[in-house]
């Protein structure tokens, strides 16, 4: 009985001491994996950080690559303007030129129509000349036949003289025949003589007249000529400024099309640091979700905020959930205080809000436009118990049913018309049709999200939030 004794208390002994043992060695084994998850958490932490870090960087090559656009933008405006005032100014030469261009072909109608009026004048110059000369023959001619009969009366006389014809009249009467016969012939003579004399006179009258007109002709011609070679002289003047400013034009337009090939490099060159940031915060929200599903926070607690951000927290329940209960409105503000206490995000109720791609509502101007006219008083009083420490659970993200199921996130509860969860992991689809495989997430859509009702009214570019 006492060997029985001794033997049980043997074997106590030996199973105290085996479970010592255990125990001892199992010590290590709980330490070595307490620090090895904390050593995995604190991993993922700093590729969070760097994820946010590639992410900043890519902000800031961003907005400098806004800053590029917009800079260029001005100038390109300016040189547009410049191009549109060049071809304003071309326009307005070249309507001058057209202009002094039908001047001139008037001018050139009217000078034409002055060469053929003095052609013709001297025609008549020529033709009058040629009369007048030939009334002067006459007239001389008939001068010499007069002063010859004359001599032959008065001078040579003789047997076949006129004079000795009167004396050889064999009566009176006879005598006087002859004597009115040789008077009729030397007033024939005269009278002749005389109307050369008159036609010489019109003559030389008309030739006046017509040198006169050929004069004036001249003056006016030299007229036209001045207004010709002034109106050339303008057109010329007019064609080298149009000239210059067609130059000048051309350059500016290439100029134009350099500006506009450079906005096109940095507008692809912005698409792609867009793409590059969405998959960087897509990578981001990954990290975080994967830590969160290792890791959950206490985000309990209240804060001690400023006037500022309890007005931000006021205005931002209000326009995310203005319609919704006080339930609704507390469940918004508690994901904005949750934010604030997690690690994952900013550490400040403004820099939550405003956080990039995050709340709709503040990006779309509405947050500060409801500060600017000062949030509900029952918005207020939500932020104000949130802030106090009250919570609607721990979500970290909400949107619209609609948006959730779009997304495919797995698990979420509703409030309202929201759709709240801690973390965005997205469930596996069906594959609706051969090939098909896991339903591909939207990056943009990936990270810390907050939806409201009006982002299902925004077909915009804010759906991929």
């Amino acid at each position: 009985m006492n060997l029985f004794k001794h033997n049980n208390k043997v074997k106590a002994r030996l199973l105290c001491g085996a479970l010592a043992l255990s125990l001892l060695t199992a010590i290590p084994y709980f330490v070595c994996s307490a620090d090895e998850f904390d050593k995995q958490i604190a991993n993922m932490k700093q590729e969070e950080e760097k994820t946010k870090e590639a992410i900043s960087n890519l902000e800031k090559q961003t907005e400098e690559t806004k800053e590029a656009i917009a800079m260029l933008q001005g100038q390109r405006e300016a040189i547009a303007d410049n191009v549109s005032d060049l071809r304003g100014q071309s326009y307005s030469l070249q309507s001058k030129i057209n202009g002094y261009s039908e001047q001139l072909d008037v001018l050139t109608d009217e000078i034409a129509g002055t060469e053929s009026a003095m052609s013709e004048t001297s025609s008549q110059i020529i033709r009058l000349n040629t009369e007048l000369e030939d009334i002067r023959q006459q007239r001389n001619d008939r001068y010499e036949l007069l002063k010859n009969r004359l001599r032959t009366i008065y001078e040579k006389g003789g047997t076949r003289g006129m004079l000795q014809l009167i004396l050889e009249s064999v009566s009176f009467k006879e005598m006087l025949t002859r004597t009115e016969y040789l008077a009729a012939i030397i007033d024939y003579d005269q009278q002749k003589m005389a109307e050369c004399r008159e036609l010489e006179k019109e003559l030389q009258r008309k030739l006046s007249d017509v040198k006169a007109k050929e004069a004036e002709l001249q003056s006016y011609q030299e007229v036209l000529d001045g207004k010709y070679a002034d109106l050339e002289d303008l057109s010329n003047e007019v064609k080298q400024m149009l000239a210059s400013t067609n130059m000048s034009l051309s350059s500016e337009t290439e100029k134009l099309e350099d500006y506009d090939e450079q906005l096109a490099e940095l507008d692809n060159q912005m698409k792609a640091l867009e793409a590059q940031t969405a998959a960087a915060q897509a990578e981001l929200a990954k990290q975080i979700a994967d830590r969160l599903a290792m890791q959950r926070e206490d985000t309990s607690g209240s804060y001690a905020a400023s006037a500022s951000e309890l007005e931000w927290l006021a205005a931002t329940i209000q326009a995310e959930a203005d319609g919704e209960s006080y339930t609704g409105k507390l469940a918004v503000g508690s994901v904005i205080m949750n934010r604030v206490k997690s690690s994952a995000f900013p550490n400040s109720v403004i820099e939550v809000i405003t956080q990039n791609m995050q709340f709709a509502s503040y990006r779309s101007g509405k947050v500060e436009l409801i500060i600017s006219k000062g949030p509900n008083s029952t918005c207020i009083k939500a932020a104000q118990e949130v802030l106090d420490g009250a919570r609607v659970g721990d979500y970290l993200f909400f949107m619209t049913k609609y948006y959730a199921d779009y997304y495919g996130i797995s698990e979420y509860t509703m409030i309202g018309n929201h759709a709240f969860f801690y973390r965005w992991v997205v469930k596996e689809k069906e594959p609706e049709e051969e090939g098909a495989g896991k339903e591909v997430e939207n990056p943009e859509a990936e990270g810390a999200v907050a939806y409201s009702d009006e982002d299902e009214d925004d077909d915009s570019e804010d759906d991929d939030e």
